[in-house]
This record gives structure tokens, C-alpha cells and sequence, in this order.
């Protein structure tokens, strides 16, 4: 099984990249949070692996710290969450929001993500707030990707869309229509309002 994997980005796109591994090149999918980690084209990373095998295929998960792999492992013990989900959920609540969504019975704040509806919502709560506990919050050190980008949430935003493939020309003006629109907007989703205009 792989488990770690240090290399150069390949390509990128919204729901994963492709990390060349001496010649290898990895399809390699992840959340919001570690792509937006991620450095520009041809820049080393070294992403923790989660391997799943499927009778059809075998997939590749990736996780810029041992934390949001951790609540992956989590999440796709409850029934109804895939990999697809779990990665839709770590994209929209940081592993410490998870905690207090879990602990707080939010279940409002954890059908912001995509995929998690009311029912949903009920039995992540239900099946995990007696292990959120013993769950980290995010708070250690990262495995080394790239330097922050300086500037700010928009210039993170755009770095991360630039990341993405889009060019920053196009990046800038969506990211700041978006920072007016909702000033207290975060990070996470600065990027993906940004992804949704940029998509039409």
C-alpha cells in the first residue's frame, strides 16, 4: 500500500493532480484545503497517502497533514460516506471545525459541505461525537508543500486557483468579486466561489 508519496506536481485540477514520482506519475485526489497547499507546477510536495482498493479500481487519496487523513479514515467508517464525501466534508470544515461541529451537534455547519444532507448530517453526528474526543484537531505540523503565498486571503485564493490551472488574470477579478460579496468569507470558500464562477 502507499503511504507517502514526495514528488512534482504534474498537473492539478478541482479535485485532484497528478504527482510525477521519478518518471510515475500518481493520480492523487484531495480536498480543497491540501490542494490549495499545493505549489505551482513542477514544485516538490510530499503528501500522506490513503490507498483504497476497489474491485475496479485502485485510488489515491492525498492529505497535506496526518490530521485531515485521520478524520478521512474517520468519516468513511460512517454509512453514506465515501471517499467522495469525506473529502467534500474536510473541504468545507477544518479538522478542529469538525470537532466542534461534532461535539456542538452542528449539524447545520456539516451540511455546508457537498454530499451531507439533513439525514446525513444526523448520523455523522450520532455515530461520532463519542469519538471526536480523541480526534486531532489540525493543529500540529504540516508535511512540507509549499511556502504560504503572502498577500493575504485573496492572494491565497488566487494562488490556489492559479494552482488549479487558471491563470492568475482570470483568478484575481472573480476572487475579489467574491471578498465584496461576503467579507467575512473564508479561505475554503473564497476557492470554491472562485471555482463556481470561474466554471460557467
Amino acid at each position: 500500500m502507499i503511504a507517502l508519496l514526495t514528488g512534482q506536481i504534474f498537473s492539478s485540477d478541482a479535485s485532484g493532480c497528478v504527482i510525477d514520482v521519478n518518471g510515475v506519475g500518481y493520480l492523487v485526489f484531495a480536498s480543497t484545503r491540501t490542494l490549495a497547499a499545493l505549489p505551482q507546477h513542477g514544485g516538490t510536495c510530499r503528501l500522506l497517502i490513503e490507498t483504497v482498493v476497489r474491485e475496479d479500481a485502485i485510488l489515491l487519496y492525498g492529505f497535506a497533514e496526518a490530521a485531515e487523513r485521520d478524520w478521512f479514515r474517520l468519516l468513511t467508517t460512517v454509512q453514506g460516506v465515501g471517499a467522495k464525501v469525506a473529502l467534500g466534508i474536510l473541504s468545507a470544515l477544518a479538522p478542529r471545525d469538525l470537532v466542534a461541529a461534532i461535539a456542538g451537534q452542528d449539524r447545520g455547519a456539516l451540511t455546508r459541505a457537498p454530499g451531507v444532507g439533513p439525514k446525513l448530517a444526523v448520523r455523522l453526528v450520532t455515530e461520532l461525537r463519542d469519538k471526536v474526543g480523541g480526534m486531532p484537531t489540525g493543529s500540529g505540523v504540516s508535511l512540507p508543500t509549499a511556502a504560504a503565498p503572502a498577500g493575504g486571503l485573496a492572494a491565497d485564493a488566487i494562488s490556489a486557483l492559479a494552482n488549479l490551472g487558471y491563470r492568475r488574470a482570470e483568478a484575481a477579478p472573480v476572487v475579489e468579486r467574491a471578498l465584496a460579496a461576503d467579507p467575512a468569507i473564508t479561505l475554503d470558500g473564497l476557492i470554491r466561489a472562485g471555482l463556481r464562477d470561474l466554471a460557467r
